[in-house]
């Protein structure tokens, strides 16, 4: 069955040929089958100085010897990625993740559009109200805080793997496949994505004979 896309969501598609989601809980609402890497439940302390930290750990994920070492990793980058001079910021963030494990969708938009009017420089806000955007399969949207996650954090493995399962709903297999390669060149330990690329790669490029 042929598929029709709103003017809008044809023109974000467009525009986001450059890679671009974390923080999915479930949501009765859309039932997506697959989930987002998002941080633990448990953030380990970091110290100040945040771009020379996030510079060694990608190193360190990319050259993590097996999945244990690079969950730890993954997680040390997640607490920079969530830290803000703001402590306004941060407590509007606390309360977002309450509403959204509340299921309170409505809510937790709100809080997140609060937190980028108040720190538009704040990646990580932008990246949870693209996945709460993609839960409710409102993709035009999501691909636009997608494309502003990755002007300021193109690793940003997270928003890549969305980016591809977004592109990969709307049947572009092959900026699916481009940003799913991606995410895994930033963290080769990613769940499942390494699946999607084969199976996508089958699909794109075909069968090695």
């Amino acid at each position: 069955m042929a598929l029709r896309f709103p003017h809008a969501l044809l023109i974000a598609v467009t525009l986001v040929a450059a890679p671009s989601l974390a923080f999915a809980q479930d949501n009765p609402r859309a039932q997506k089958q697959r989930k987002l890497p998002e941080a633990p439940a448990k953030l380990p302390k970091i110290g100040a100085d945040r771009a020379k930290g996030l510079d060694f750990l990608f190193g360190a994920l990319k050259a993590a010897p097996d999945d244990a070492s690079a969950r730890h990793v993954e997680a040390r980058i997640w607490a920079l990625w969530l830290q803000t001079p703001s402590d306004t910021a941060a407590l509007l963030m606390m309360r977002a993740k309450a509403a959204m494990d509340a299921q309170q969708i409505d809510v937790a938009l709100k809080l997140l559009d609060a937190i980028i009017k108040l720190r538009p420089d704040w990646t990580e806000a932008w990246n949870r109200r693209a996945t709460l955007y993609y839960l409710q399969n409102d993709y035009a949207r999501s691909l636009a805080d997608i494309q502003q996650v990755l002007a300021r954090e193109p690793r940003h493995f997270g928003a890549l793997a969305g980016l591809g399962m977004i592109m990969e709903d709307l049947g572009d297999d092959k900026r699916a496949l481009e940003a799913f390669r991606k995410a895994l060149a930033v963290n080769p330990h990613l769940e499942k994505v390494p699946e999607l690329v084969r199976q996508l790669s089958e699909k794109v490029e075909g069968r090695d004979i």
